[in-house]
């Protein structure tokens, strides 16, 4: 999204909704969010409204057959990542009866977003705060998280 506008929060009536905001986090890491925002219907027709339990009985050959279509962002690697997120979200909406129940079990923000990238590929530590913040789970503002993951700056070296 871009900088200085939050992304807009919505609560997920359901586990496709949980993963279409998982699946935009996923896409945007790398790639310009204009380009995944010009697409993303597209995007979502293409994946079946995000159905988790169509995403996770995708075979290679079907996926094969969505690298051809233009509609999506044609990266293998996230699509593959992608069937594998949808499995593991029926696994933990099935372990946790609900999956914000699963979002609900850990520890605090911390231990929501380390579980998150245990958990789901193509996740990091941006991904997981932006879809715990899309989601309306609790988050430190965005200025705080910002603050707390800036690259640590070296210092210049002396010299005598």
């Amino acid at each position: 999204m871009p900088r200085g506008s939050p992304p807009k929060q919505v609560r997920p009536k359901n586990l496709a909704g949980y993963l279409e905001v998982l699946a935009r986090a996923m896409f945007q890491a790398g790639i310009s969010w204009r380009v995944v925002e010009a697409k993303w219907d597209g995007i979502k027709a293409a994946l079946h409204g995000f159905d988790p339990q169509w995403l996770a009985g995708l075979e290679p050959s079907q996926i094969d057959e969505l690298m051809a279509d233009p509609r999506l962002i044609r990266n293998r690697a996230k699509l593959e990542g992608l069937v594998d997120n949808a499995q593991a979200m029926l696994e933990l909406e099935a372990e946790h009866g609900g999956f914000r129940r699963y979002l609900r079990s850990h520890d605090g923000f911390d231990g929501q977003v380390a579980d998150l990238k245990r958990q789901f590929r193509f996740v990091g530590d941006t991904g997981a705060y932006y879809f715990l913040h899309v989601v309306g789970e609790p988050v430190p503002t965005h200025q705080e998280w910002s603050a707390a993951h800036e690259p640590k700056r070296r210092r210049p070296a002396r010299t005598r």
